[in-house]
C-alpha cells in the first residue's frame, strides 16, 4: 500500500489533484510491517483516490513518469484486479495496465507476429496467476479486426477501418466477461498489436509531413492554408514543423481516434496536396514569400 500511496501522491502532484490525506500511511511510512488497521485504512484510501483519477490521467502519468516501472505496474494491477465490484473505469485502467506491463516485460523488438496468445498468457501469468490462452468464442473476431487493420498503409486508412472502435465495442459487449483471464489475455494481445501498428503508421505520417514541409520550404514556400486541418489560412511552415515534432511526444501518451489524430491525418492531406501542386505554379493554399508580400515588397 505504501507503494500505491507514493504513486498516487506523485500523480496528484502532476495533475494538481486534491486528494484526501491518508494519515495511517503517512505516519507509518517507516514501519517495516504495517498493522492490519493501517492496511485496511490504506486500502480504503486507495479506493477513494481511484474515484479522482481518470483513465487518461493514469495513462499519461505512467507513460511519461519514471515511476512506470514493472514493479509499480504489477502493484497497480494487483490492486485493480483485487478490487470488489469492479466497474467500467476499473476495466479501462486494467486494460491499459496489462498492455503496459506486457510491453515492459518483452523485448523491445518483439513483432506483432511473435506475440502469440500463448506467449502473451505466459508473460501475464505473474499478475493474472493463470496461463489460460484459450480465446473465448465471443472474442474470435478480434483476430480478424487486427489482421484487417494491419493491411492499412497510413493513419487515414486505419481510422476508416474502424478497427479501434470495433475493439472497444467488443470490450463492452454484454456477451464478453472482460475479467475472465482468457479475455484479458486476448485484449492485451489485441492492444499490443494495435499499439505497434498505430505508432508505426503515426511515425510514417509524421515523417511524410516533415519531408513535405522541407521540400516546400526548399521551393520558397513559407505558408500553407491549413484550414482543412483546423489551423489558420496562413500557417508558417516553420510552425507546422514544430507542431509535428511536439506531436511525436504527445502521441506517446495515448492512441485513439480522437481529434488530435484526425488533425494529423488532415494535415498530411494538406501537405501532400501542396507538394503535388507546387511544380511550376503558385497554387491556392500555398503562399511563397513573393506571393505573401504586398505591392511594396513587404508582408501585408
Amino acid at each position: 500500500m505504501l507503494q500505491l500511496h507514493e504513486l498516487y501522491t506523485a500523480l496528484a502532484r502532476e495533475f494538481v489533484l486534491e486528494l484526501p490525506p491518508c494519515h495511517e500511511l503517512e505516519d507509518g511510512a517507516g514501519e517495516s510491517t504495517p498493522s492490519q488497521q493501517t492496511v485496511e485504512m490504506a486500502f480504503q484510501w486507495v479506493i477513494e483516490v481511484d474515484e479522482h483519477v481518470s483513465v487518461h490521467q493514469l495513462r499519461q502519468f505512467l507513460q511519461s513518469s519514471k515511476s512506470a516501472n514493472k514493479e509499480n505496474l504489477e502493484a497497480l494491477l494487483r490492486h485493480y484486479l483485487g478490487k470488489p465490484g469492479r466497474g467500467v473505469h476499473d476495466r479501462d485502467k486494467i486494460d491499459f495496465l496489462l498492455v503496459q506491463f506486457f510491453s515492459q516485460s518483452v523485448p523491445a523488438q518483439l513483432t506483432e507476429a511473435e506475440a502469440s496468445t500463448e506467449y502473451v498468457a505466459q508473460v501475464l501469468q505473474p499478475v493474472l496467476e493463470t496461463a489460460d490462452s484459450a480465446v473465448p468464442p465471443a472474442l474470435q473476431e478480434l483476430e480478424e479486426v487486427v489482421q484487417s487493420a494491419e493491411q492499412c498503409s497510413n493513419l487515414n486508412d486505419l481510422l476508416a477501418s474502424g478497427a479501434l472502435e470495433k475493439g472497444r465495442t467488443l470490450k463492452s459487449s454484454p456477451q464478453v466477461d472482460y475479467f475472465v483471464p482468457a479475455a484479458m489475455v486476448a485484449f492485451t494481445r489485441f492492444n499490443f498489436r494495435m499499439r505497434k501498428l498505430f505508432f508505426r503508421l503515426m511515425h510514417q505520417d509524421l515523417n511524410a509531413i516533415l519531408d513535405g514541409l522541407r521540400e516546400l520550404e526548399a521551393c520558397g514556400v513559407e505558408q500553407l492554408d491549413c484550414r482543412a486541418a483546423d489551423f489558420s489560412a496562413h500557417e508558417s511552415v516553420a510552425r507546422l514543423r514544430m507542431i509535428c515534432q511536439s506531436w511525436k511526444a504527445m502521441f506517446l501518451a495515448e492512441y485513439s481516434s480522437g481529434q488530435p489524430l484526425r488533425t494529423l491525418v488532415d494535415l498530411r492531406a494538406v501537405v501532400d496536396t501542396a507538394r503535388r501542386r507546387k511544380a511550376g505554379e503558385n497554387p491556392a493554399g500555398v503562399r511563397t514569400h513573393a506571393a505573401a508580400a504586398g505591392p511594396g515588397g513587404t508582408d501585408d
